[in-house]
């Protein structure tokens, strides 16, 4: 292990302010106020999100670190030798770390994140963890269509590696259009490993997203704080409150933040009216039955090849290969 990690040059194509700008206004103007969800993640909101996965509600993050413990090697061993990996939302990286433990030979690793700091915290740490893997971050909403760096070595097959269930962050529709995009960067060799949530009791998932810290409404909170600071906003935060709610009948938990008066927001020159009792919109997480997600991933030109699932089948982490489109 080296003590010291070697340069790192990060790709930067995060979204500029004036997009940022436009796409928050765009969002508030609709009927449902809605945020997109990509913008919980600047550096404070992804310390939030690091805290989120250490509390005992939080399932996800606990269950899949089991999942990759038990049966990171098979994971390994269908995924292949001399890998190029790519992990969308890369974060805090423990996964990861499992993950390349176990791969035979990865010939790079491309993390994309939206967050510069906590891409470039990650990468370094990784960096020094692992001196020979050449390690090429990428700054960027990975949502859109990317240009990814080519390893120098070259790979049997690219790996999209995609935990953590932000799947469920995408409406159906847009959820099959983004696993398609993941197959065109897999290429007709690739797979992806993909973490997906599974349906469960209400409770236990209102609990996972309303914690009795209150850690995640300080993470969903913190989105107008980010507005406010990078879009000369004024939203006053102490009007708002977290709420968290199962809706069964899509399968998703959905979090808004409730405006509890009648306000008006500024928006650089843009005016935002609020009533008392209206919600922002700002994540969802939709929850799967493995046919649900195999239904998908089929739309997508995937299919699913084996899937690994914990004692409860709380989750599950699924192998994807090129399948008819």
């Amino acid at each position: 292990m080296s003590a010291t990690a070697p340069e790192l040059r990060v790709r930067d194509y995060a979204p500029a302010q004036d997009d940022f700008f436009a796409e928050v206004v765009a969002g508030l103007r609709e009927r449902q106020k809605t945020i997109p969800c990509k913008f919980l993640y600047d550096e404070y909101g992804s310390e939030l999100f690091e805290r989120i996965c250490e509390l005992e509600e939080y399932y996800p993050t606990r269950t899949e670190l089991s999942i990759m413990d038990e049966r990171v090697e098979e994971m390994s061993a269908a995924v292949g030798s001399r890998v190029l990996l790519v992990e969308y939302g890369s974060g805090s990286g423990r996964k990861t770390r499992l993950l390349l433990e176990a791969l035979a030979e990865p010939v790079g690793y491309v993390p994309i994140d939206i967050s510069r700091e906590a891409l470039e915290a990650s990468a370094r740490s990784l960096a020094r963890a692992y001196p020979n893997l050449e390690i090429l971050p990428v700054c960027a909403d990975y949502t859109q269509e990317l240009s990814l760096p080519e390893s120098s070595r070259p790979a049997h097959r690219t790996c999209v590696y995609f935990p953590g269930s932000t799947i469920g962050n995408f409406q159906p529709d847009p959820a099959v259009e983004f696993l398609a995009r993941m197959r065109r960067v897999a290429g007709a060799s690739g797979v992806a490993l993909v973490g997906v949530d599974l349906r469960k009791a209400p409770e236990i998932l209102e609990r996972a997203y309303d914690d009795r810290e209150g850690v995640t409404a300080a993470f969903n909170l913190n989105l107008l704080e980010h507005i406010n600071r990078e879009l000369d906003a004024d939203f006053p935060v102490e009007a708002f409150q977290h709420k968290a709610v199962y809706r069964p009948e899509p399968g998703r938990v959905e979090m808004h933040l409730v405006c509890e008066r009648d306000l008006v927001v500024k928006i650089r020159d843009e005016e935002i009216s609020f009533r008392e009792g209206e919600s922002i919109h700002t994540e969802n997480s939709y929850k799967y039955s493995l046919d649900e997600f195999a239904e998908l991933a089929e739309r997508a030109g995937f299919r699913v090849a084996r899937v690994w699932t914990d004692a409860r089948s709380f989750f599950s982490v699924q192998l994807l290969v090129p399948g008819p489109a």
